[in-house]
């Protein structure tokens, strides 16, 4: 069986598609698109290759978008080889940006969302170790962007993960990662996804200890956790839905 996921964005600003193929959907294996529509971004492709570093070694921190000097970060002893969005373990990591509520600027953050997608593939070989280092990335060193949806991939299985910064509240973000089942094709497109999720299962979700508590603690919500919904929280789905009202469209 084939479940096709599909969503419509009126965003010209921050255009991004992300399609997300499985093993068991696909003659191919592991399948991830990444559109980026901007003709100021196209034809540019990073390299990073493979590095050993000495105890003191520092990597330099610069907004993806702006080019702004953010700050630096300790090197690992190693770091892996990157080509554009995949590295040498053929791990990816691709993202669409839906930007959600503001909780003001994250002063003291030093890593963007680019800065955190290819510091990441420079340190994990798959999507286990991926939202274990982003995890510890964005708590550690904070969140200078938006809403952000990553597609993270590796020749045996697909998540998305959606990430809200923590803006003047708190250092780092909230964040919940979900796994697209086996034989079904995902898409999504400058909209976060993840709904409720499950709690007790890390082969299928995962998510910050404190995301329903951030959100309590904003007055954001106020049910059970079990009736968290992290899209239906951050996305400001009010201003979404008056848009597509104007364009005759419909959200499900």
């Amino acid at each position: 069986m084939f479940a096709i996921l599909s969503f419509i964005a009126i965003n010209t600003a921050t255009a991004c598609t992300n399609y997300l193929i499985t093993p068991g959907a696909s003659t191919d294996g592991t399948l991830i698109s990444y559109a980026a529509d901007s003709g100021a971004m196209y034809g540019t492709l990073g390299f990073y290759p493979a590095k050993d570093h000495a105890k003191n070694d520092v990597k330099e921190i610069y907004d993806w978008d702006s080019g702004n000097y953010l700050g630096t970060i300790p090197q690992p002893p190693h770091t892996y080889k990157v080509v554009g969005n995949t590295n040498e373990f053929q791990l990816t990591i691709a993202e669409t940006t839906f930007g959600g509520i503001q909780f003001g600027p994250q002063k003291e953050a030093v890593m963007d969302y680019g800065a955190h997608i290819w510091t990441t593939l420079q340190r994990a070989k798959n999507v286990s170790e991926a939202i274990t280092v982003l995890d510890e990335l964005m708590q550690t060193y904070g969140w200078a962007s938006d809403g952000e949806s990553f597609s993270i991939g590796d020749p045996n299985e697909l998540w998305i993960m959606e990430i809200v910064g923590k803006g003047n509240a708190s250092l780092g973000t909230v964040w919940v990662a979900q796994r697209i089942p086996d034989g079904a094709i995902s898409g999504h497109a400058n909209q976060a996804r993840i709904r409720t999720f499950a709690r007790n299962d890390p082969s299928t979700s995962r998510y910050s200890a404190d995301v329903v508590d951030f959100a309590r603690s904003q007055g954001l919500f106020k049910g059970k956790d079990v009736d968290f919904s992290f899209s239906g929280t951050f996305q400001m789905l009010k201003k979404l839905r008056s848009q597509c009202f104007e364009y005759n469209l419909h959200l499900y």
